[in-house]
């Protein structure tokens, strides 16, 4: 265990390496509760992220995700977030631990001028998340979304849904920041345990799918049936690493803007209206970064 922006973490279960070659032949287990949930609600909920963000969030469909950024004036990151479109005017915003209350001051400030509530609602919320090639199989028995007959296998990549999971209410999401399929379950922290127990119960059961749990044995879950396993921030680390995902406080930081990070892709100049930051960002664009994440 190891303390991470207040709260005890698992840096590894076992082994970091068998629990990282397990995400990719397999499957891997994370306890993610300590990331930063964040609601933005009401009739101006889209706009006032859209002047807030980089992204255009207002464009997302209902049931859709995008992965997004939060600069300050000068351009630099404040944060990388995932969006969630829960409804048409429902935004549930995924802040890094370290920077929730960052977000929610930002957003706050930003949004003081539209009809809409801003709540840190990371309180309310565990994440648990079911990483690797095996994890729709693993998930999809535990499974009920809405609307009634909507198949997990069919979700589309960076979408979500309501249901439950083991039988406790749930926003199921095909996201993850491994580099594999998998989908992130939040929760409410009560259910937490349960959920995680169901879960890891129906991933190492005999004749379970999967990939038969290649390199995942000696961490602790048995390496049967479909190979899930238990993994903790260090595998969390190394696998977002190798898939060239950066991560803030490392690759990403106030002295970097999108454009530096190689994720340009996410500053939409061409939404309506200003945004923080626009001004700044546009000088880069058209400059060029002085220097490059490789």
């Amino acid at each position: 265990m190891t303390s991470f922006a207040g709260w005890q973490m698992p840096l590894r279960y076992g082994s970091e390496t068998a629990e990282h070659l397990a995400v990719r032949r397999a499957a891997g287990l994370f306890d993610l509760s300590h990331m930063g949930e964040i609601t933005v609600t009401g009739p101006d909920a889209g706009a006032a992220l859209d002047y807030a963000l980089t992204g255009q969030a207002s464009a997302v469909p209902p049931g859709r995700a995008r992965y997004t950024m939060i600069c300050a004036e000068d351009g630099g990151v404040l944060d990388d977030l995932v969006v969630y479109r829960q409804g048409k005017q429902e935004f549930l915003v995924i802040a890094n631990a370290s920077n929730t209350a960052t977000v929610f001051g930002a957003l706050t400030e930003r949004a003081a001028d539209y009809d809409v509530a801003v709540v840190d609602a990371t309180q309310d919320y565990a994440l648990i998340a079911v990483q690797g090639p095996a994890a729709a199989g693993i998930l999809a028995p535990l499974a009920q979304l809405e609307p009634a007959g909507l198949e997990l296998g069919a979700m589309k990549y960076y979408a979500g849904a309501f249901g439950t999971v083991a039988g406790r209410k749930a926003w199921v999401a095909r996201t993850g920041y491994t580099g594999e399929d998998g989908f992130e379950v939040y929760c409410r922290p009560q259910d937490a345990e349960h959920v995680w127990t169901v879960l890891a119960a129906g991933g190492t059961a005999s004749g379970g799918t999967g990939a038969g749990g290649t390199g995942a044995g000696g961490t602790g879950a048995g390496g049967t049936g479909a190979g899930l396993v238990p993994a903790g921030l260090a595998a969390r680390d190394t696998l977002r690493l190798e898939a060239g995902m950066p991560l803030y406080g490392n690759e990403l930081g106030p002295d970097v803007t999108p454009f530096e990070a190689g994720l340009g892709r996410v500053v939409k100049f061409d939404k309506p209206g200003e945004f923080v930051g626009r001004e700044a960002l546009a000088a880069r664009a058209s400059s060029g970064p002085s220097r490059h994440l490789a």
